[in-house]
């Protein structure tokens, strides 16, 4: 928990979901005193940030995936990863928590499919991932792999090994 310089806790307000390179994710905290109205930003390692979170929190990234769900179907969702993270002992939800919960629990990733996905652009990565988990654990597969890749790539964008007459 942060404490601010006129003595009263710091809020989170938000948090922000961060890549600080293949593998490495950071998070990033908005926090402000309600009191003297400090805002600040901390950007810390993902394992360190549990810490300065008071709460069950959704970072931007997993809220916004959250908010794009069905009205019917969001609020059961968001019940049932908040539990599923306590169970756990979590206090930040993710997008990497989010899919666990869904999909009953982690799926690893292949070396080289995660260095191919650090090709992804910025924007799309995060969905990218979250495509990709799903679609293994959909199969029941618990690894990500490069033939996957492959495969969910030439699902949604077409690129199947198709011969074309000329």
């Amino acid at each position: 928990m942060l404490i601010c310089g006129c003595g009263r806790w710091m809020h989170t307000e938000g948090l922000e979901e961060r890549a600080a390179g293949p593998g490495a994710e950071t998070l990033f905290l908005r926090s402000e005193c309600r009191g003297c109205g400090l805002r600040v930003g901390v950007e810390t390692p993902f394992d360190d940030a549990e810490a300065l979170v008071d709460r069950v929190m959704w970072t931007d990234d997993a809220r916004h995936r959250l908010d794009r769900m069905p009205p019917y179907l969001a609020p059961l969702v968001k019940s049932e990863v908040e539990d599923y993270a306590r169970s756990k002992g979590r206090r930040v939800v993710t997008f990497a928590l989010m899919n666990q919960a869904r999909q009953g629990g982690q799926v690893d990733w292949e070396p080289e499919a995660e260095r191919r996905l650090e090709n992804v652009p910025a924007p799309v990565r995060a969905m990218a991932r979250i495509e990709l988990e799903r679609t293994a654990a959909e199969r029941g597969v618990s690894r990500v792999t490069v033939s996957l890749m492959d495969e969910v790539k030439a699902r949604y964008f077409g690129m199947a090994s198709v011969k074309r007459d000329a």
